[in-house]
């Protein structure tokens, strides 16, 4: 499972011209969602977003984590994250799970966040959205967990 996360001052998701979420500070999160993930690879990436120490403290150091600042949680799915893209001009979306499957996985992350944290917004799977934003820094993180498959 992927998470492409970006520091955000602000950042808003439509769908068919209607706003559908919205985050003040906070982290927006492109979630890739891979052939072979489960549950277990979503709560580990929660963990990891929840936790992850990528905002300023008072010395102006990555000390602080999303939980820390109380920042909004903004999770978008995003089928184009795992494509191969090692070869050739077109990407292959072979590593990418099937779409039910990975609509079942963003909609427990989505779920287990909402359980976990107080501030948190998604994007619609299978929709075509428009997703804006200011990128604070910019600061961009690529979290990976392995799909379960592959873990040995």
């Amino acid at each position: 499972m992927i998470g492409l996360l970006q520091r955000v001052q602000q950042a808003h998701v439509s769908v068919a011209n209607k706003e559908i979420a919205h985050i003040k500070q906070g982290l927006l999160v492109f979630v890739g969602i891979e052939k072979g993930d489960t549950e277990a690879d979503a709560d580990r990436l929660l963990s990891r977003l929840l936790s992850y120490r990528i905002f300023s403290d008072d010395n102006d150091k990555m000390n602080l984590s999303l939980s820390a600042i109380n920042g909004g949680l903004l999770l978008v799915p995003q089928f184009t994250l795992p494509a191969d893209t090692r070869k050739g001009l077109r990407p292959s979306f072979t590593p990418a799970a099937p779409p039910h499957l990975g609509k079942i996985l963003f909609e427990y992350l989505c779920s287990q966040a909402k359980q976990q944290y107080s501030i948190v917004e998604s994007g619609e799977f299978g929709a075509n959205m428009q997703v804006s934003l200011i990128n604070d820094g910019p600061v961009t993180f690529w979290l990976q967990v392995p799909p379960s498959t592959t873990k040995g």
